[in-house]
This record gives structure tokens, C-alpha cells and sequence, in this order.
């Protein structure tokens, strides 16, 4: 079965709340891997891994640890490069899937806004996130637990 990875550093709570309610509902297992505790509801299916602070720790630990068919949640757009590369889905905290068609051209927009920001120019950051991204998360977790099962049968 496969498992879901949560690159929980930076996940919003309503994002956190949607995959625990659905992996104690399926009885699959979410790892939320972070540099901080992260309070979880108790449930064999929800593991919390803490990892040392660090540069980009928590996701080199996703990245040797997941698997092909797995999920890992990210809004991290070299992670989720990273877990493609394994044929894992990559999916952000507002549902929109990275796929290896999209994710050059996420990279290099990435690059381009980070070499905005080290010369001075002032990009504005993400929109705050609202109850239609968490809605438009859940949609994109649900399809793809749907397509989990039916793949079990």
C-alpha cells in the first residue's frame, strides 16, 4: 500500500487536518516529517518524525525514504523534482499536482523569482490560503485515494 509523506514544516493546519482525517478513514499511513514536533490526533496511521534543524533535512529524509506510488505533500518545488524522479506524486498544500511535464517550468519560474529577490526587487509572496484551497486540497487527495483503492480491487 502506498504511503503518504507530508513535508509538514510548512504545511497549514486545514491541510494537516484533511490528510489525518483521511488516512485514519483509509488506513493509510501519513508521515509528517518536520523539524519541530507536530501535534497529531492519535492513530496507528499517523506517525510524526522530527528531524535536527537543518537545511533542507526533513526533505532529504522524504526523498530517501519514499517510494514509487507514494504521495508526498509539499509546497517544496525541488522536493517534489526529487520524488518524481522516484514516480512518486508530488501534490502542494492548495492541490495542484506537480507532474514531470510541469515541474521544469516550476523550477525555473522558482529560479527566476529568487534571482528577482537577491537583486532588491520586491516579488510579494503566496496568496493567503483560504477555505477554497483547502477544499481544492481535499478534492485532489481524495482522486487520488480513489485511485488507490481502485487499484487495490
Amino acid at each position: 500500500m502506498p504511503t503518504i509523506w507530508v513535508d509538514a514544516d510548512a504545511t497549514p493546519r486545514p491541510v494537516r487536518d484533511v490528510i489525518c482525517k483521511a488516512a485514519v478513514r483509509t488506513g493509510m499511513t501519513a508521515y509528517f516529517v518536520a523539524n519541530h514536533a507536530v501535534p497529531l490526533p492519535p492513530s496507528p496511521f499517523l506517525k510524526a518524525v522530527q528531524v535536527e534543524a537543518g537545511f533542507d533535512v526533513a526533505d532529504n529524509l522524504i526523498v530517501q525514504r519514499c517510494s514509487a506510488g507514494d504521495l508526498v505533500i509539499t509546497q517544496d518545488i525541488p522536493l517534489a523534482a526529487e520524488v518524481i524522479e522516484k514516480q512518486a506524486l508530488a501534490l502542494n498544500n492548495r492541490g495542484e499536482t506537480y507532474t514531470p511535464e510541469t515541474i521544469r517550468q516550476r523550477l525555473n519560474m522558482r529560479d527566476f523569482m529568487e534571482t528577482l529577490r537577491s537583486s532588491g526587487i520586491q516579488s510579494g509572496g503566496p496568496a493567503a490560503f483560504s477555505e477554497r484551497d483547502k477544499a481544492q486540497f481535499a478534492n485532489a487527495l481524495d482522486r487520488w485515494l480513489v485511485k488507490q483503492k481502485k487499484s487495490e480491487n
